[in-house]
């Protein structure tokens, strides 16, 4: 083979919790993530516009079973993108809701803001592809 296969995007995205029933609530009630599904004491399985979004307990998933071992130590990131016109009205939906913004930052390609998950978790909002194509 000559040529190398094409990545056509990021299906899935993980972080890891410690309290699920708490990062249930967040990504639903607060995020408006639509659950897909649930291991309890494990995993939680988020929809997220076009992606999944999983969240772990590394503890439970650091050990090999029907899938290979895989966890993290420490606070994530991920960055969510949203449309210019929906991204003032996450600011203010967030706020309202007791998360703070940690920073915000205008990059030459857009706009985004950090906050935290109740794990903390490093999350970004962003109102455009800030990346280069």
């Amino acid at each position: 083979m000559d040529e190398r296969p094409h990545l056509s995007g990021v299906l899935e995205t993980v972080l890891y919790f410690t309290d699920q029933d708490r990062s249930e609530r967040f990504y639903t009630d607060v995020l408006g993530m639509r659950l897909l599904n649930r291991e309890p004491g494990r995993s939680l399985f988020f929809r997220a516009g076009v992606s999944v979004f999983l969240l772990f307990r590394a503890e439970q998933t650091a050990t090999a079973g029907s899938l290979p071992a895989h966890g993290a130590n420490g606070p994530g990131h991920t960055c969510f993108l949203v449309s210019p016109e929906q991204y003032d009205r996450w600011k203010t939906w967030l706020c309202a809701r007791g998360v703070a913004v940690v920073q915000e930052v205008d990059w030459e390609r857009g706009r985004t803001f950090y906050f935290h998950d109740p794990d903390g978790n490093l999350l970004e909002i962003a109102n455009a592809d800030i990346w280069p194509r």
